[in-house]
C-alpha cells in the first residue's frame, strides 16, 4: 500500500467522505453548531407580501477575525460564507457547485483539478477579479508568515505544499525558508483558468474548493493595509453576495448588497437589501432583540429560558437538531499540572456527563464517551460503533472512586500538593455553568479550580496561543470522516489547542492516509485508542444546534456542519 506523509495530504480519497461543509470549526461562540435545514424555505415561495429591505439576525459577538485565511470559528464563517465566495459553493443540498469558477475539469488520475472561471468577475470595489486573486490567496495561506489555521488542512494534499510551508517541523515551524512558489497551483496568463496539481488524488477536492478558508482576498488591498485590511468596511474588499457597510464593534455588523457581484448564487433569489448582524455577547440581551422584533434570529437563546420555549415541531420558533461534533475540555499538556496521564484520566472520570447533559445543558446536548461522536461513517457503519467506545464508563460512582485511586497514584491524594487550576470560557451558552460544575466537581477530588470568564474574540486567541491551563473547546466536522475530528490532536496542527503530541498517535494518523478504507479506519480507530488512553482532551457532550427563528424569515437554511445560509433570506409579511 502506498503511503504519504501527513503533511503531503491530509485526508484519504473517496472514503466515506460525504458533503464537506464550509465550517472553520474551533467551535462557535455559544458551543452550539448547526443542524439540518428544518427551518428553511425557498425563496420566491412567499405566499403573502416580501419586505426586501432587510432583516436582522444574532449568531455571534465581536468576531476574531473576518480574514478568510485566519479564521477557524464558526460565527466568523457565518459571516465570511455571505461576502466571500471560494472557487464553489455548497447548495441547499450540501452539494458543491459552481461559484466564481464557472466549471472545472478532474484528470483521469485525480491529480490535476482545471477551475474555469466566470466572465465578468468583480471584486466589491469593482476592480476585476480573476484566477491569478485564487493563486495569490492560496499561497498566502500557505504562507506560515500568514499563519493559516486551516493551511495544512485545505493544501495539504496539493503537491509543494510541504516545500511552501518551509517543511515545518512538529510544532509547525519551518525548517527552512518558504518557498510558496512551489505550491502547485497556477493560473492562466489571461486569469481565465485555475490549475491545481494534488500530491495524491481527493475525490472531494471540490467540497475543500468550496471552503470558507479557501475564498480569494484582494492582493493590493491586503498589502497596502496589512492585518487591518479586514477590520473596517472601508478597506473589507470583498466578493460575495453581501458586502460590509457599517461595523460598530460590540454592536452591529451591516451586510448590504454587492452591486458588483458575479457568481454561483441566484441573484434573482438576492432580494434583501441588507442584512444585519447584531454582535451581541450576552444571551439575554439576544433574547430581548428577539422578543421586540428587531432580530428574526438568535444563536444564543438564555439557558434558563429553554425550558419554557415551544418547540419547531409542536408550532413554536424554538430549534433543536443534531449536528456532527463534539464539546470537550482542552487541557494545556505544556502545564506541568497536567503532564501525568493519571492525572488527566482523574479530572475526566470526575466529571458526571448524564448531569452535565441532561440536567446543566437541558437535554439540548448527548452524553460524550469518546471523542468522535455518533453520525460519522466508516467502512461498515458507524465509527463510534465499530470501535472501542466507550472510553468512559456511564457509572459515574465507579468512575468517581477510580479518579480518586488514580489522583492518589500521581501523588496528589485529596488532591493535596495539586496546584490551583483556572478554567477559561467565554461567557455564553452553557459554558459558565459547566465551569462552575467543573469546580464543583474537581473540588471533590481536592482540586482548587477557579474561573476566568472572556469575551469571545479574545478567548479563542488565547486558547489558540496556549495562555490558559484548562479551557472549553469544541469541534464541528467539516466533513464526515473520523480523520476531521482526529487530525486536531496530531503534532503541530493549527487547531491543536491542547498541544498534545504523542508519537504514536501521529503515526497511527500517518498510516491511515492510504486508499485503503479497511485500513484508513483500522489505524484511526487505532488513534483514537491511544487518545482516550492518553486523554490527551475531555469529551463531554455531543452537539446538537438550538436556536429562535420568527415564521417570517423566510429562504435561509442551516448546513449540517455549522452555518445559516442567508443569501436568500427576506422577510414576508
Amino acid at each position: 500500500m502506498k503511503r504519504i506523509s501527513r503533511r503531503n495530504f491530509l485526508k484519504v480519497a473517496g472514503v466515506g467522505a460525504a458533503a464537506l461543509g464550509l465550517a472553520a470549526c474551533g467551535g462557535s461562540k455559544s458551543g452550539s453548531t448547526a443542524a439540518s435545514g428544518t427551518a428553511s424555505s425557498a425563496a420566491g415561495s412567499s405566499t403573502g407580501s416580501v419586505n426586501t429591505a432587510g432583516f436582522t439576525v444574532q449568531y455571534g459577538s465581536n468576531p476574531e477575525t473576518l480574514d478568510p485565511a485566519l479564521n477557524s470559528a464558526v460565527d466568523g464563517g457565518n459571516t465570511i460564507i455571505t461576502v466571500f465566495e471560494p472557487l464553489l459553493i455548497i447548495n441547499e443540498n450540501n452539494e458543491a457547485v459552481p461559484g466564481q469558477a464557472e466549471s472545472w475539469t478532474t484528470s483521469e488520475d485525480g491529480l490535476t483539478w482545471t477551475f474555469t472561471m466566470r466572465d465578468g468577475l468583480k471584486w466589491s470595489d469593482g476592480s476585476e477579479l480573476n484566477a491569478k486573486d485564487f493563486e495569490y490567496s492560496f499561497k498566502r495561506m500557505a504562507d506560515p508568515d500568514t499563519a493559516a489555521p486551516y493551511a495544512e488542512t485545505c493544501l495539504g494534499m496539493i503537491d509543494g505544499f510541504e516545500e511552501a510551508a518551509g517543511f515545518p517541523d512538529a510544532d509547525g515551524n519551518p525548517t527552512v525558508e518558504p518557498n510558496l512558489d512551489a505550491l502547485n497551483v497556477k493560473a492562466s496568463d489571461d486569469g481565465k483558468t485555475l490549475t491545481i496539481v494534488l500530491g495524491y488524488p481527493c475525490s472531494y477536492f471540490d467540497k475543500i474548493a468550496a471552503f470558507a478558508a479557501m475564498s480569494p482576498v484582494q492582493k493590493a488591498t491586503v498589502e497596502a493595509n496589512g492585518d487591518a485590511w479586514c477590520t473596517s468596511p472601508d478597506t473589507y474588499v470583498c466578493n460575495g453576495p453581501y458586502m460590509i457597510t457599517e461595523w460598530t464593534p460590540s454592536e452591529r455588523i451591516v451586510l448590504t448588497k454587492n452591486p458588483n457581484y458575479v457568481g454561483g448564487w441566484d441573484n434573482s433569489k438576492i432580494v434583501s437589501d441588507s442584512i444585519t448582524l447584531l454582535l451581541l455577547e450576552d444571551s439575554s440581551a439576544s433574547f430581548a432583540a428577539y422578543n421586540s422584533g428587531e432580530a428574526v434570529l438568535i444563536k444564543d437563546v438564555p439557558t434558563d429560558e429553554i425550558p419554557s420555549l415551544t418547540k419547531a415541531e409542536d408550532g413554536g420558533d424554538f430549534y433543536v437538531d443534531t449536528i456532527l461534533g463534539t464539546y470537550y475540555v482542552s487541557l494545556n499538556l505544556k502545564r506541568d499540572a497536567f503532564k501525568d496521564a493519571k492525572v488527566r484520566k482523574a479530572l475526566s472520570l470526575a466529571i458526571d456527563r448524564d448531569y452535565v447533559a441532561n440536567t446543566i445543558m437541558q437535554g439540548t446536548y448527548s452524553t460524550a464517551d469518546s471523542i468522535v461522536g455518533p453520525g460519522i461513517v466508516d467502512e461498515k457503519g458507524y465509527f463510534h460503533d465499530n470501535g472501542n467506545a466507550p472510553y468512559i464508563s456511564a457509572d459515574y460512582e465507579a468512575n468517581l472512586a477510580e479518579a480518586k485511586k488514580l489522583l492518589a497514584e500521581a501523588g496528589y491524594p485529596n488532591g493535596e500538593g495539586y496546584p490551583t487550576i483556572e478554567y477559561s470560557c467565554n461567557d455564553a451558552g452553557y459554558h459558565v455553568p459547566l465551569a462552575e460544575y467543573l469546580q464543583q466537581a474537581w473540588g471533590d477530588l481536592g482540586i482548587t479550580l477557579t474561573i476566568s470568564k472572556m469575551e469571545w474574540s479574545s478567548f479563542t486567541a488565547a486558547r489558540r496561543a496556549g495562555e490558559y491551563d484548562v479551557a472549553r473547546n469544541g469541534w464541528v466536522m467539516d466533513y464526515n470522516d473520523p480523520s476531521n475530528m482526529l487530525d486536531l490532536f496530531c503534532s503541530g496542527n493549527g487547531n491543536n489547542d491542547g498541544k498534545y503530541s504523542n508519537p504514536e498517535f501521529d503515526a497511527a494518523i500517518d498510516a491511515s492516509l492510504v486508499a485503503d478504507s479497511a485500513e484508513h479506519f483500522a489505524q484511526l480507530h487505532k488513534a483514537e485508542d491511544i487518545l482516550m488512553e492518553d486523554m490527551g482532551c475531555l469529551p463531554i457532550a455531543y452537539y446538537n444546534e438550538y436556536w429562535l427563528q420568527s415564521s417570517s424569515l423566510k429562504g435561509t437554511w442551516h448546513s449540517p456542519y455549522g452555518y445559516w445560509y442567508l443569501q436568500y433570506g427576506y422577510i414576508e409579511e
